[in-house]
């Protein structure tokens, strides 16, 4: 996907890659990674939610590649990743390990943050063999692991069947999304911002969401409508934090709590009040230390001990 059809300047702008790869999954699926950064630094692996794409990190990148090694990808059918039929959970964590086996040395440890459906990418790979080999800690934001749709409040309605229904419509339709106009940008910052966010942040989130292929928004909407990844949730043994804006309609903060309870090992929460669900565009530098006290604490104290056993 041409970077075009991302924000060109400023904050939100994505940065230059130092290499650009491909990481073929179990079943073919193509794709694309960029790596950011110095090699032999502290390593950050990066995976966004469902009609993003690693612009959608951006600042985090720009923040994180100055000393850290950040590796983002594009989930199958997002950004520059070619679309694929196979669409489901399962798919989310063969493609995370591919995208590990590509980028990262043997038993190498990184920091995993997983922005919606990216979290649940991390959730979805929690029992494999090698996201549990690279995986030093993980980084959950915004994100649930079941009754998304349930649970959403996209549709001011009282909860129950016809607010499911409605809000199974909404989301999951085929309707093409357009170009960004003004009415664009005002319903997707009602569905998935607070109502506070400054006029950038809404245009960067607008055009990468509006940039998603409609059958590939179509499609992946269905796998979040019915996922259940309650039981994965607790093989996330390694340390885990979890952030969620207080005003977030798409995984509510009842998402959050169930998670912090649910995780064998949560090592923070922080709720952020009055903001939605895109949290890495709406509190860049927040993300962007949550990050870097992870790897602090979890990977950098490893990499001296491994210099010292050297």
């Amino acid at each position: 996907m041409s970077r075009l059809m991302h924000v060109a300047s400023g904050p939100y702008a994505p940065p230059v890659p130092v290499r650009e790869l491909t990481a073929v999954s179990a079943d073919g699926a193509r794709l694309h990674v960029e790596v950011h950064g110095a090699d032999g630094a502290p390593a950050v692996v990066l995976s966004h939610g469902w009609s993003c794409s690693t612009a959608f990190w951006a600042a985090q990148i720009r923040d994180l590649a100055a000393d850290h090694r950040v590796i983002a990808y594009d989930q199958r059918g997002h950004g520059r990743s070619p679309a694929n039929p196979v669409c489901s959970a399962d798919a989310l964590a063969d493609d995370l390990e591919a995208v590990l086996a590509a980028t990262l040395a043997p038993g190498e440890k990184a920091v995993l943050a997983g922005h919606s459906m990216g979290g649940m990418t991390l959730m979805a790979a929690a029992g494999r063999d090698r996201f549990r080999e690279h995986a030093g800690a993980v980084l959950l934001c915004s994100t649930g692991s079941s009754r998304l749709v349930a649970e959403s409040l996209v549709v001011p309605m009282r909860a129950g069947r016809s607010r499911t229904w409605l809000t199974r419509k909404v989301l999951g339709s085929k309707a093409p999304l357009g170009p960004v106009t003004p009415v664009a940008r005002r319903i997707l910052k009602y569905a998935t911002m607070g109502p506070g966010s400054a006029p950038g942040m809404v245009e960067a989130c607008a055009r990468i969401v509006h940039a998603c292929p409609r059958k590939v928004r179509y499609a992946w909407s269905h796998v979040l409508d019915t996922l259940d990844l309650d039981h994965r949730v607790r093989e996330l043994s390694m340390p885990a934090a979890v952030v969620v804006g207080t005003a977030d309609r798409m995984t509510p903060v009842v998402h959050a709590r169930s998670l912090v309870a649910a995780l064998p090992h949560c090592v923070g929460s922080t709720e952020l009040p009055g903001l939605g669900h895109m949290t890495p565009v709406e509190a860049p530098a927040l993300i962007a230390t949550r990050i870097r006290e992870l790897v602090s604490a979890y990977i950098g104290s490893q990499r001296i001990q491994q210099k010292e056993g050297a």
